[in-house]
């Protein structure tokens, strides 16, 4: 199954722990489970929904994050694209990694709002 994967990262490319303030999104393209491209790009300013849409635009399927608030959340299972929160902050291609091979870990959602 083919996937793009988007994760928010900082300038180091490591996670950013909150959804919405990150410098730039990796979008990394999946086919038969092997990450077949990869991309940084930086996001538009942030406003409350602008965010997801924007990734949803840029045809992801999968977003793996640290914090996210709750109405992006709902955005993006709108747009069809599957959200996992709660991940560690790593470099993008340690958490596409994992979740590919079903390791990646997830703990709880510290954004509330």
């Amino acid at each position: 199954m083919n996937k793009k994967i988007a994760v928010p990262v900082n300038e180091n490319g490591i996670l950013d722990a909150h959804f919405g303030h990150c410098k730039y999104f990796v979008f990394m393209e999946i086919e038969n489970n092997t990450i077949i491209s990869e991309s940084k790009l930086p996001p538009p300013p942030h406003e409350p929904g602008i965010l997801p849409k924007w990734v949803a635009e840029q045809g992801a399927t999968d977003v793996i994050a640290g914090g996210m608030g709750q109405h992006a959340i709902q955005i993006f299972n709108n747009n069809k694209v599957n959200v996992f929160v709660g991940a560690e902050q790593q470099s993008a291609k340690d958490l596409v990694t994992s979740f590919l091979s079903d390791k990646l870990s997830l703990k709880a959602n510290y954004c509330d709002h």
